[in-house]
């Protein structure tokens, strides 16, 4: 895992503003992969445990399952086979042709493949290892939308 030197915990916690998500992983090295290679998410540091992230200009965050051990959420993470069920993580300016095209490279699940949507975008739907759906979307030029 390569990254930019890290900030303390405090610094990066009083560096973050707007909305964000912390993703609860099995596997931070197999969600870096996801993120990162499909999805073009840069990292800005990690560990084994953690990685500080960036896509689309919004930073969101991977922890380990193990790092949640004392957290009321653990003993729901022990039992789900996919993760964040009912919740779509949007990446608005990823290109999904070009992301669907490496998910299938790299063997991640193709849900939908990408589509001109009646609302306006392009979007695929994929499936990381965890289970999570990221939805890569770009805006359709207005003569393409119906």
């Amino acid at each position: 895992m390569s990254a930019s030197t890290a900030i303390s915990a405090p610094d990066y916690g009083r560096s973050l503003t707007g909305l964000g998500f912390n993703l609860i992983v099995r596997d931070v090295d197999e969600a870096l992969r996801f993120v990162t290679d499909v999805l073009g998410a840069e990292l800005e540091f990690g560990t084994e445990a953690f990685a500080a992230l960036k896509l689309c200009g919004q930073a969101f965050m991977l922890h380990q399952d193990k790092t949640y051990r004392n957290n009321a959420l653990y003993g729901f993470l022990q039992s789900a086979d996919a993760r964040g069920i009912g919740v779509e993580l949007r990446a608005y300016g990823v290109d999904p042709d070009k992301a669907e095209t490496r998910a299938r490279e790299q063997g991640f699940t193709v849900l939908a493949g990408s589509l001109d949507k009646p609302h306006g975008l392009r979007e695929a739907m994929l499936l990381d290892s965890d289970g999570y759906l990221w939805i890569p979307s770009i805006h359709l030029p207005p003569e393409k939308i119906a």
